[in-house]
């Protein structure tokens, strides 16, 4: 016989029954009650877009991939330049002491991501070379002689960083305001920033660190050999970098704009080597003739 009970009819347990009997304190929820909700939930639900830390013009600026630069007078335009790892800086040291034919710098080490720090310790590292070798040549040129008496010569320091800061900074700025003059008169042409023009002539300088310590043996011609081939590796770089940025350009003026480049290169690397390495000898040549004039006028 079938049961007249119905099976989908609610039925209450004796155990929930027993249970709140026990514990009458207890709070129950029925599931009826649509105002009660999770915290999460309520805390969601109430979220304004208002509240959002974030303002309205840096999110906008964040979801179009553009973000204000800051002035170049500032600090935080030049922290960038500083933020690299070592390796990139360690990649573009040998890019610059080992160039390949056809290879641009720019192109195939900086790729849009110019640094500060590389150049200048490089520059700063030379600066202290070569006073420091210049300083070393001179007491070995003079030594055994029993009148000479070692002083340091710490105007060298000052001198080498006014002649080797100046050509990493003002040269590239005049090359660049030249660029970006041909540019605006030559549409088709290459054009670098400031910073990338810095970049590339302050890691050209690095293979300069080791020819300045090979300056120290008195050897003239270890000198002379060390800084033809200083030219050629640093020269190299220059050519091969600023070749694509003048090669569109008038006949007249490519060859004034690479022949001022090498030009440069060749007076910084000889009269660097001239003041700090020829001057002991030659001030000792001075001095033993005047010795030699003295004694025959007594004599």
């Amino acid at each position: 016989m079938a049961s007249t009970k119905d099976p989908f009819q609610f039925q209450e347990f004796e155990e929930a029954d027993n249970l709140l009997e026990a514990n009458r304190d207890a709070v129950t929820i029925s599931i009826e009650d649509g105002d009660v909700k999770p915290e999460k939930q309520r805390k969601a639900a109430s979220f304004s877009p208002d509240d959002d830390p974030l303002g309205s013009d840096d999110k906008t600026e964040l979801l179009s991939g553009q973000k204000k630069s800051a002035p170049f007078w500032t600090f935080e335009y030049y922290q960038r330049f500083f933020d690299i790892e070592t390796y990139h800086v360690k990649e573009r040291i040998i890019g610059s002491m080992l160039p390949w034919p056809g290879k641009n710098f720019i192109h195939v080490y900086l790729r849009r991501n110019p640094d500060l720090y590389g150049p200048f310790w490089i520059c700063t590292t030379l600066v202290f070379a070569v006073a420091i070798s210049g300083n070393i040549a001179n007491f070995l040129v003079n030594l055994g002689r029993p009148d000479y008496k070692y002083t340091p010569e710490f105007q060298k320091v000052t001198i080498a960083a006014t002649a080797i800061f100046s050509y990493a900074w003002l040269v590239p700025l005049a090359l660049w305001g030249f660029l970006l003059w041909r540019t605006n008169k030559t549409l088709n042409l290459v054009s670098y920033s400031f910073m990338e023009i810095v970049c590339v002539y302050g890691y050209s300088l690095s293979i300069y660190i080791p020819a300045v310590v090979l300056w120290i043996v008195p050897s003239e011609w270890l000198r002379w050999f060390s800084i033809v081939v200083a030219l050629c590796l640093s020269g190299s770089v220059l050519l091969t970098t600023f070749w694509p940025a003048v090669r569109d350009d008038q006949p007249k003026i490519i060859i004034t704009i690479l022949s001022t480049i090498v030009v440069l290169n060749i007076l910084l690397a000889v009269g660097c080597k001239t003041y700090f390495f020829s001057q002991p000898k030659l001030a000792s040549q001075l001095h033993s003739v005047a010795l030699t004039e003295v004694t025959k006028s007594s004599t």
